[in-house]
């Protein structure tokens, strides 16, 4: 089979190259040239190797050029991104100014939105204050920034900044949060109470979102405790904000007051009344002195009907004798919502409206807590007390 496939194969090759003859003529000679297939096949097989040599050799030199302009680009590259690195450092450093001010431009638009809302933070503590006080430590720090790495002193200046703004903030928390605590004693109510709710860890929950002051997670010691001065703050506000402090009906007069009275059917004898009466008009609207919660609606033995709010903290405000409901139990309210009207239900002698202060289920003097409204009482003090109503 094989001997076949090469004499097909030689057969094939003579028929491209047959014997050829030409003749030449010269000075009236005629000559033959005879040209044999076997001496075409040659030169036609010397010629092809021939120009497959020299496109090998060209193909050499082109792909030899191409890779020398190829190291030659990339070494341009890698030095035109090293010029462009430290050129971009360079001004980095040229602009370190430029940050250092957009720095401070940020802080001061900080401290001064705070101040204005505020006022001026206190940046010396108090006696017994456990607010830590950086300012020596951050200015040995900028000092020694500023001697080992001068292009830093800028940027540990604006740090010192934040530390004594972060410490004066943790200060008038911490002020404000003595101050509604002192508010909260002078009253009865035990602030104790109020701070026990930030340690109660029932019905909470929500994503973790970590908050922290460095890149490794960690939070800086006084940002922490501003955190914690704060949150402290915040629970004995509210609990002012919970104190009666609005008027629970419109002031005619106070008709009878907290403590020692003499009977009012009889006019003899005595005996204690828990709360104050103010007299009013028959439906005239009763408000609720504060936020909460209102607690019991419906009537009560003495007092007629009877709306009850819980405030928290074991505050109770309690408003009777009631001739309509204007709420219902479970509803929460705010200060001076219209939550019934006055009436002469239960143990009463004319329409008004009876309201007591209860702590821990135990009546208090409301008249110390309507008196943390500023000029709540400017009438009463014109006003002449009665035991018309009871």
């Amino acid at each position: 089979m094989k001997n076949i496939a090469a004499g097909r194969a030689i057969a094939r090759l003579r028929s491209w190259f047959p014997d050829r003859e030409f003749f030449m003529r010269s000075e009236g000679q005629v000559r033959f040239i005879k040209i044999s297939s076997r001496t075409q096949m040659i030169a036609a097989g010397a010629a092809t190797a021939f120009v497959l040599v020299w496109a090998l050799s060209m193909a050499t030199m082109a792909l030899s050029s191409y890779l020398s302009a190829h190291d030659r680009a990339s070494l341009l590259h890698r030095e035109a991104k090293v010029a462009t690195a430290e050129s971009r450092v360079n001004a980095y450093r040229d602009d370190l100014g430029k940050v250092k001010d957009d720095l401070n431009r940020r802080q001061d638009f900080i401290e001064k939105t705070v101040q204005a809302h505020m006022g001026d933070l206190p940046k010396d503590g108090k006696a017994g204050e456990t607010v830590s006080d950086s300012t020596s430590e951050a200015a040995a720090t900028v000092k020694k920034v500023s001697l080992e790495l001068p292009e830093a002193a800028a940027l540990a200046a604006i740090e010192a900044r934040q530390l004594t703004f972060i410490e004066g903030l943790t200060r008038i928390a911490d002020r404000r949060a003595a101050a509604a605590e002192a508010k909260l004693a002078s009253l009865g109510v035990n602030p104790q109470m109020a701070l026990a709710a930030m340690d109660d860890r029932a019905a909470q929950g929500g994503p973790l979102i970590p908050m922290a002051t460095a890149a490794d997670g960690s939070i800086d010691p006084r940002f922490q405790r501003f955190g914690l001065s704060l949150a402290r703050m915040e629970a004995l506000e509210r609990s002012v904000a919970g104190l009666p402090q609005v008027l629970p009906a419109s002031l005619e007069y106070i008709s009878s007051g907290f403590g020692f009275r003499a009977n009012p059917f009889t006019g003899g004898g005595g005996e204690f009344h828990p709360g104050l009466d103010f007299k009013g008009p028959y439906g005239a609207p009763i408000y609720a002195a504060a936020p909460g919660v209102v607690s019991f609606v419906g009537q009560r033995s003495g007092y007629g009907n009877c709306v009850e709010i819980d405030h928290g903290n074991g505050l109770v405000t309690r408003y009777a004798h009631m001739s309509g409901f204007r709420t219902v139990q479970g509803k929460p309210v705010i200060a001076g919502e219209v939550i019934g009207l006055i009436g002469s239900t239960g143990r009463s002698t004319g329409p008004h409206l009876h309201f007591e202060v209860r702590i821990n289920d135990r009546p208090v003097n409301p008249r110390p807590f309507l008196e943390a409204a500023p000029h709540v009482f400017e009438k009463v003090g014109s006003a002449p007390a009665s035991n018309s109503a009871r």
